[in-house]
């Protein structure tokens, strides 16, 4: 069993995996970074040559291979679980976190994010909030069904977003074997 993070962009999946990773010694897997590797190009570029069904393809396959093993945490991309096939393999192999946040702070959090821009292209072609609340209207009711555990991160520091998760670990996913 794996751990797996999901939740909209700018929820802080990727800094509280890292975190996570260290406090349970598992190794970190981002599933975006894994695509882009496996690509050899941005999550923008694979989107302008293949469309987001391209990129929703390439990112099913990154999910099946990450979870080949056990005992990682998997930072996953935010439309992952918009493919049945996905959400069924995400419920048969991780204890799933869905990070939260209102529309106003992701937008906030994304505004202050660099890389967001040349990395992650617009879905909509809206403004950033238009978009994040269009995007999550669609999407929260199929975050809440993959989700064995829900974080709101909102006025919550990654390190204590990370406490929360430990805290409410079912213990058999953390006894490892040594």
């Amino acid at each position: 069993m794996n751990l797996a993070l999901i939740g909209y962009r700018g929820t802080g999946k990727s800094h509280v995996a890292r975190l996570l990773a260290g406090q349970l010694k598992w190794p970190l897997v981002d599933a975006d970074i894994h695509v882009e590797k496996q690509a050899g190009k941005s999550i923008a570029d694979i989107f302008a040559e293949v469309g987001e069904p391209g990129f929703r393809d390439l990112e099913s396959q990154a999910l099946i291979e990450l979870t080949q093993g056990s005992h990682y945490v998997l930072s996953l991309g935010g439309g992952v679980i918009l493919r049945e096939e996905n959400r069924q393999r995400i419920a048969d192999c991780c204890f799933t976190v869905w990070l939260t946040a209102s529309p106003e702070e992701i937008a906030r959090r994304l505004s202050g994010d660099a890389s967001t821009q040349a990395r992650r292209p617009s879905l909509t072609g809206k403004s950033t909030l238009e978009e994040i609340e269009e995007v999550l209207a669609r999407r929260i009711p199929l975050y809440r069904q993959s989700a064995n555990l829900t974080v709101d991160t909102e006025g919550k520091s990654p390190q204590e977003v990370t406490q929360t998760i430990l805290d409410q670990l079912p213990s058999s996913l953390v006894k490892k074997e040594q």
